[in-house]
């Protein structure tokens, strides 16, 4: 399991993905997520990953190739899409390509191969944008009244987004909440780990403006951490009945 979340804000995109990949209690990995298409000033793209390793890293395989194709063009390249949305077409076609195609290598074994995706970023002269894109192929956009998105194991993480995120929030208080949101989801799911990847796009930047790895026992996680803990212990016991 996996968690990745994105926001879609006003002055940018803030992306965070965990770095877990459990197939059992025995077999515990560790494998990035988040993954960077980057023309700097002409695009910028980030693509996060849940689900089967074989179904996302094949299909980030098959972009990648379509990338250095001699006769790549705009209907197969996501570095020569003309908009935000026909990235999103590509690599949800390809995403559902890779998926059909290992679940029938896998049928008589009965085992189910399945993966969504986060898209987001901007091309020059365009505007920001940020699909989920799943399984089959389609794809959802977020929205001023939806201004994040999720996959993986998202419930633990929503409360926090729903009661603090709006396309107005700043980009430090964005990403206080995915941190927050990932700490609770860390705290409460044994599939979902560290090392974390952050990554922010500035509106009109059509670059990765910042790219952190957070490692486990990283001090300023930790505190933060530590201070949303005694918060909420604090907040919980002044509340009157």
């Amino acid at each position: 399991m996996t968690y990745c979340v994105g926001l879609k804000l006003n002055a940018g995109l803030v992306l965070l993905s965990d770095t877990r990949t459990n197939a059992g209690l025995d077999n515990i990995a560790c494998y990035r997520k988040m993954f960077f298409f980057e023309e700097p000033g002409e695009r910028a793209i980030v693509v996060m990953t849940a689900g089967s390793l074989s179904v996302t890293q094949t299909t980030l395989a098959r972009l990648n190739e379509a990338i250095h194709d001699e006769m790549a063009d705009e209907t197969t390249s996501i570095m020569k899409a003309q908009t935000m949305l026909q990235v999103a077409t590509i690599i949800g076609d390809t995403l559902a390509r890779t998926r059909r195609e290992i679940a029938e290598q896998c049928r008589d074994l009965r085992q189910q191969a399945s993966a969504s995706m986060i898209v987001a970023g901007q091309r020059q002269g365009g505007d920001m944008r940020m699909y989920l894109i799943y399984p089959e192929g389609n794809f959802i956009e977020a929205t001023e009244d939806t201004p994040f998105l999720q996959i993986g194991e998202h419930k633990y993480g929503k409360p926090i987004l729903d009661r603090v995120v709006t396309p107005a929030t700043s980009l430090t208080d964005a990403q206080k909440a995915v941190l927050l949101s990932m700490d609770s989801t860390l705290r409460s799911n044994l599939s979902v780990g560290m090392p974390l990847d952050l990554a922010i796009i500035e509106q009109g930047a059509c670059a990765i403006t910042t790219r952190r790895r957070i490692l486990d026992g990283d001090a300023d996680f930790a505190r933060m951490s530590a201070a949303w803990s005694a918060a909420l212990r604090d907040s919980f016991v002044n509340i009157q009945l």
